[in-house]
């Protein structure tokens, strides 16, 4: 389906968490949004900062991000009618839930809105990025190992990671999955590091950006703890929006929505209803 058919204002919005930190905002966010702005010549671009809390804190230091409720109502103001809208969140989490329940209480307001998908969602997604990770990382020695660390959730979708962690040790790769709320924690961490003779560690962001957690969890506590378990441990505080290829992969996703109208299951169950084939 073209998204671009009978459209006259079109727009194109990249959702990000937010982030307090400067210098990881300009190697990420800032590069991710001139990259697509650019992708999508045919749509104006927005941004928005999804986390409240973030937002709160730059409106004290003069900066305004609106959030997707405000980006939404703007675009409505203003005339658009057609959106594309790509998150560039790593997990289909708590923020992912909200922004599409934000997002489907505007659906009868725009006459095409379309929601992109986090960088793990399909089971491709998993293989593509410890690809893309294995490459960043380059050739180790059998006792050399890199462990990522994602933030963690209470959302079902904290599965995310072990589920990653698990297609790693599958096929062999050096990467480790660790979060700094739940589980893998940093004991099923070190266990799997030494059942696997590791001794040297090197400590990365499993987030689009390297903020607080990064800095205070990962190259302090996580880093501390490790080298008290024996661990020679270095640190490479590179958010993954960092990455060229990460970077990329959102964009394809971005760019998938061009041609595919993300389908609802509500009105996929009721066609089931009438007689339509599964595909399984």
């Amino acid at each position: 389906m073209d998204f671009y058919k009978d459209l006259e204002k079109g727009a194109v919005v990249v959702a990000h968490f937010g982030t307090t930190h400067e210098d990881t905002r300009e190697k990420t966010i800032d590069v991710i949004n001139k990259k697509i702005k650019a992708e999508f010549p045919k749509l104006d671009f927005y941004q928005v900062f999804t986390s409240r809390i973030i937002n709160r804190i730059l409106a004290k230091r003069g900066i305004e991000n609106l959030n997707t409720t405000q980006i939404l109502e703007k675009l409505l103001v203003e005339g658009y009618k057609h959106v594309i809208l790509q998150p560039t969140y790593i997990i289909n989490g708590t923020e992912m839930e909200a922004l599409k329940r934000e997002v489907e209480s505007f659906t009868d307001r725009f006459e095409d809105i379309r929601v992109g998908t986090p960088l793990l969602t399909s089971v491709e997604d998993y293989f593509h990025l410890l690809e893309v990770l294995e490459d960043e990382i380059g050739d180790l020695s059998k006792s050399e190992a890199v462990v990522m660390i994602g933030h963690g959730t209470e959302h079902p979708a904290h599965s995310t990671y072990p589920m990653l962690d698990y297609i790693a040790r599958d096929l062999e790769k050096p990467i480790y999955v660790g979060t700094v709320e739940g589980y893998p924690g940093l004991d099923k961490v070190v266990k799997e590091l030494k059942k696997d003779g590791k001794e040297k560690v090197t400590l990365m962001p499993l987030m689009f950006v390297a903020g607080d957690h990064a800095k205070n969890d990962i190259a302090e506590d996580w880093k501390e703890a490790l080298e008290e378990n024996g661990f020679e441990v270095s640190l490479n505080l590179k958010g993954l929006g960092e990455i060229e290829r990460v970077q990329n992969i959102f964009i394809e996703k971005a760019r998938d929505l061009e041609n595919i109208r993300p389908e609802d299951i509500l009105v996929k169950k009721a066609e089931y209803a009438r007689g339509r084939k599964a595909s399984h």
